[in-house]
């Protein structure tokens, strides 16, 4: 199989692909990743419902990664403007962290990776924001897609 990188062109210069050529087909990704706190912090955040001076943690986040999903074409440079059908964000605490879920949805020419794997960073960023003043000890790991349909390729982890 030839593999071939689609956003350099034949001179080796940056370019966005060419989906013009395209059907459209319903389009679905998902990423995850999580945002891993020490024990005490966490316990502390679990304690107060992840409510902190600034508000509901997690719902910031949500609504953060939302806002960000929708602006990903103006934040990665070769991406497609698309037009979304869904956005799905379910953040969830589990062993010491908040794990970030999310989806989208669209009908269009090209696919919404980048767009979940958009969402999940901000999300994450937002958490890392909100939570930074009780310790810098927080990491956030394990960007993935998860899976995607629609597009030449399927693809599930």
């Amino acid at each position: 199989m030839n593999k071939e990188l689609s956003h350099i062109d034949e001179a080796g210069n940056a370019s966005m692909v060419d989906v013009s050529g395209k059907g459209t087909s319903e389009r679905i990704a998902m990423a995850s990743g999580r945002v891993q706190f020490p024990s005490t912090i966490f316990e502390t955040l679990a304690s107060q419902d992840f409510l902190g001076a600034k508000g509901s943690i997690i719902q910031t986040a949500v609504i953060a990664g939302i806002q960000a999903v929708k602006k990903t074409s103006e934040l990665i440079p070769l991406c497609h403007q698309i037009n979304l059908s869904k956005v799905q964000i379910d953040i969830q605490p589990v062993n010491n962290a908040l794990k970030i879920i999310c989806k989208v949805k669209c009908t269009e020419r090209t696919g919404v990776e980048m767009e979940a794997l958009t969402g999940v960073s901000v999300s994450a960023l937002t958490i890392y924001d909100m939570c930074k003043a009780l310790s810098h000890d927080i990491v956030i790991t394990n960007i993935q897609l998860e899976q995607k349909s629609g597009g030449k390729n399927d693809f599930s982890r």
